[in-house]
């Protein structure tokens, strides 16, 4: 563990508005710059990835450091893991996906490249056969996992890729696009089955529920127009539900959290204002804010079970956030956090 902070984001002779207080633990950082991904490996590990061009192995848990792999020779966009395997796969702005066996050493085991642009969506087939990619060149690509070849393509004209999630049990894939449409795949056949009514601003992000039921995607925006993240019905194909609004710039990351016995269902956002916010999944109230002042741009959520998340952010790495209820030691239930949601910065790494 180190005590070192980084520059960006203190505020020095400011203490009070410092949100770099006694009570966060400083561990070693992930990555040097802005880290763009984080997703969970397993209920200790997670896997990160960053501007710096590396793919990070961190127990958040302990603090500790694991693996660094560097093979890619751009910024890392996205990070997945396989549930339950030691493989790791990582899309990067040099245009390819890498996969890493985190048991296998520090070179990647597989590589998938033909994109002629930046790869921003990654998923795998709920089987571990099959990974999907897509990329701002308007391809989505399936690949055989075990020979990386590509076995299908499908250009989409503007069909600017920002998200790929594959439905849970399923043969059916949700990508996102700076077009302003979800589009749902048929991995089968490698057609678009249901193109979702489009939204005003470009969708930055989508996730789907662990049920396969429900699907979220997120907005781009600015002064609190656009911004919010909707939550549609994947049973009746551009079913909008609900949506969450009260950022004031664009919502890039949207996860369904676990949920806890008897509890009820929410989900997270995350926004370049620099706050998380957690929502009521049903009605849309807003359960509470935690604003990261410094930590500018937070692009990614990690949600580890009902009480932990992960989130990454442009200038202050990676943040560990605790959730729980009715706490009078809650430093971040914001005014709109009116039943009483604690949030709670743990550590930061």
């Amino acid at each position: 563990m180190t005590e070192e902070f980084w520059n960006q984001g203190t505020s020095q002779g400011k203490k009070g508005e410092d949100t770099f207080d006694s009570h966060v633990i400083q561990y070693e950082p992930a990555h040097q710059g802005s880290v763009n991904a984080v997703t969970t490996l397993s209920p200790d590990l997670c896997v990160s990835g960053g501007a710096d061009q590396a793919v990070v192995v961190y127990d958040w848990k302990q603090g500790r450091l694991c693996q660094y792999f560097q093979s890619h020779n751009r910024e890392v966009t996205k990070v997945l893991c396989y549930p339950g395997s030691t493989w790791v796969f990582s899309a990067s702005r040099d245009k390819t996906v890498l996969m890493w066996d985190i048991n296998q050493g520090d070179e990647p085991i597989q590589d998938f490249c033909g994109h002629e642009l930046v790869v921003n969506g990654i998923a795998i087939s709920p089987d571990g056969r099959k990974l999907c990619t897509g990329s701002r060149d308007n391809w989505m690509c399936l690949w055989d996992i075990e020979s990386s070849k590509c076995e299908q393509r499908h250009n989409i004209s503007r069909n600017l890729v920002t998200h790929v999630c594959w439905v849970p049990g399923s043969s059916s894939l949700v990508q996102s696009s700076e077009d302003k449409t979800i589009r749902v795949w048929d991995s089968r056949m490698w057609q678009v089955t249901n193109t979702f009514p489009a939204k005003q601003y470009i969708q930055t992000y989508c996730d789907v529920s662990s049920n396969g039921n429900y699907l979220l995607s997120s907005s781009n925006g600015f002064g609190g127009q656009g911004c919010e993240a909707t939550l549609w019905d994947l049973r009746q194909p551009g079913c909008k539900l609900v949506e969450y609004r009260g950022h004031l710039q664009t919502t890039a990351c949207c996860v369904f959290l676990p949920t806890s016995p008897g509890g009820t269902t929410q989900v997270a956002t995350s926004s370049h204002d620099a706050s998380i916010k957690v929502w009521d999944q049903n009605s849309a109230v807003c359960l509470g804010t935690l604003p990261l002042d410094g930590a500018g741009p937070l692009v990614s959520l990690a949600p580890s079970d009902s009480s932990n998340l992960l989130c990454a952010s442009f200038n202050t790495g990676i943040h560990h956030i605790q959730l729980g209820q009715g706490s009078n030691q809650s430093s971040g239930a914001g005014p709109d956090g009116a039943e009483g949601l604690e949030m709670r910065v743990v550590s930061r790494f």
